[in-house]
């Protein structure tokens, strides 16, 4: 035998991280980037078909958000997939679920990106604006965050909230987490960029929710 092909070694995960995004789905502006993808395992011209123009520039504030991606011993995890949803700017969901949608909106709201080797992740976005909650009281802004990887057998759902913001005093999500543990859901400001790590075992886990 001259090849050996790729087999899973566990039950599910160690094929979403290059199955699954696409080049720039992790630039949510739009800017003409490649973030979300691993160039490192997609041949060339196999990615055409996601390529995508955005018909109209997105409005509001752009950021970007980073983070490493580590297991119960800290150890980075290079195969795992990020996914993340959100309001734009105004506080709207590109959904026709939000009544205040419009049709035809630049914003998608949703990426994909994939870890690096080193566990690390890039999301280029929209600050967003707070959004309602089920019952009409206003949410902090954030961002619903899935996360898929090796040995999952569902995706992990979480939040990342903006520390330092007022509104976030005010989040019932946010305060039914124990208050020790609510800074696993903060991005914290380092330089132009937020970070949001994320660790998915341990006695620093993240806060994930059960859905």
């Amino acid at each position: 035998m001259d090849r050996i092909g790729q087999t899973p070694w566990q039950t599910v995960g160690p094929f979403f991280h290059y199955a699954l995004p696409w080049r720039g789905g992790a630039d949510l502006v739009g800017t003409g980037s490649d973030l979300g993808a691993r160039p490192d395992l997609i041949p060339a011209g196999h990615d055409r078909l996601a390529r995508h123009s955005r018909a109209a520039p997105v409005t509001g504030d752009a950021l970007e958000i980073v983070g490493v991606v580590t297991d119960l011993d800290g150890a980075p995890v290079g195969d795992a997939l990020i996914e993340i949803w959100q309001a734009d700017a105004a506080g709207v969901y590109a959904s026709p679920d939000d009544p205040r949608f419009i049709a035809g909106g630049a914003f998608s709201g949703f990426g994909r990106a994939a870890t690096d080797e080193d566990g690390g992740y890039r999301f280029r976005t929209l600050r967003p604006g707070g959004v309602p909650g089920p019952d009409g009281r206003p949410q902090a802004p954030h961002l619903a965050v899935g996360v898929f990887g090796r040995g999952l057998l569902k995706r992990l759902v979480t939040r990342i909230y903006f520390a330092h913001d007022p509104a976030n005093a005010e989040d019932a999500i946010l305060a039914l987490v124990p208050e020790g543990r609510r800074r696993t859901l903060l991005a914290r400001p380092e330089g132009q960029t937020w970070r949001f790590d994320i660790r998915l075992s341990g006695p620093d886990e993240t806060v994930f929710f059960d859905l």
